[in-house]
């Protein structure tokens, strides 16, 4: 398959095969997705030398989080369901969302006034733009998403509206926040 280009276009660049946008989208899908499924492993679990359930409840509520257990669960899973659905790219958009609400709060949980130092906030920054940028251009052709026909062909609006979506429920999660 190739992309239509206009006649300007066609000079220097002929054709542009989809496959690789596919490639590199599933690349991207792949690494964010599953490194936040293991991530929400570690906490729901102790997998991968994490702190699990009881330990990272007590890292929420030292964190000014009220029901430092359920907060506990609800990062968990949004990260280990979110990163699988991205990693699959099976309803990219609202996995998505759950990773870039989950990413919103851990940068203001661990926002100390700078991006890049040794205790900075550009991994969880990496991890939320990664999420929001497949939120809005969808997961490719090589995802479960193909195969489900509300979300087969990928619209800007399923992305811009994901993007509000994590964004607005960080937002009521962090105004909970002491």
């Amino acid at each position: 398959m190739s992309i239509e280009m206009s006649s300007a276009d066609t000079a220097t660049h002929p054709t542009v095969d989809v496959r690789v946008y596919d490639a590199g989208l599933l690349l991207l899908r792949l690494g964010i997705g599953l490194l936040m499924a293991a991530h929400g492993a570690q906490h729901l679990f102790g997998w991968f030398g994490g702190l699990g359930l009881d330990g990272t409840a007590a890292y929420f509520t030292s964190s000014g989080y009220p029901m430092g257990g359920v907060m506990a669960v609800v990062a968990g899973v949004s990260e280990l369901l979110g990163g699988l659905g991205l990693a699959l790219g099976l309803l990219t958009p609202l996995s998505a969302a759950a990773i870039l609400g989950t990413m919103i709060n851990a940068v203001a949980v661990s926002w100390e006034g700078e991006v890049l130092n040794p205790s900075g906030v550009e991994h969880e920054l990496l991890l939320a733009l990664g999420a929001a940028a497949l939120a809005l251009t969808g997961p490719g052709r090589i995802a479960a998403d193909r195969f489900l026909p509300g979300v087969r062909l990928h619209r800007i609006e399923y992305g811009l509206a994901a993007v509000v979506l994590g964004a607005l429920t960080a937002l009521a999660v962090l105004l909970v926040r002491n």
